[in-house]
């Protein structure tokens, strides 16, 4: 959980570098209070039929969008690239797999134009 709030607490805060470790326990953590949200939102019946989208999940993505960019961003920093990457989802199927691909790659082992290796880091 701490890795969660810590992404949090650099809401938006797209310098530097973040650690494979940070990044997936914070897409984690945010996946499993989707999934309870969506839950309640079942639960209360406040899903749009229509959209599928429930009111407290809607509310939750929206709270969070900015935390994930940022540290999508410090992600790629880490592998050495500029965020500016992001915008290869752009591209359908081909885009997430590259991304997917920047995510799962180990960081710069010395420090890069974003800065320090954050790997010998305590969080």
């Amino acid at each position: 959980m701490n890795w969660y709030i810590a992404v949090l607490k650099k809401y938006l805060v797209f310098g530097g570098r973040a650690r494979r470790k940070e990044y997936w326990m914070f897409v984690l953590i945010n996946s499993v209070i989707g999934v309870i949200l969506s839950f309640v939102d079942q639960a209360t019946g406040t899903v749009n039929l229509e959209s599928g989208l429930g009111v407290l999940g809607s509310i939750y993505a929206l709270a969070v969008l900015l935390p994930s960019i940022a540290v999508a961003v410090r992600r790629l920093h880490d592998t050495g690239r500029s965020g500016w990457w992001l915008f290869i989802l752009l591209l359908p199927i081909i885009g997430v797999l590259v991304l997917l691909f920047f995510f799962l790659s180990d960081s710069d082992s010395a420090a890069n134009a974003y800065g320090d290796n954050p790997k010998g880091q305590a969080l």
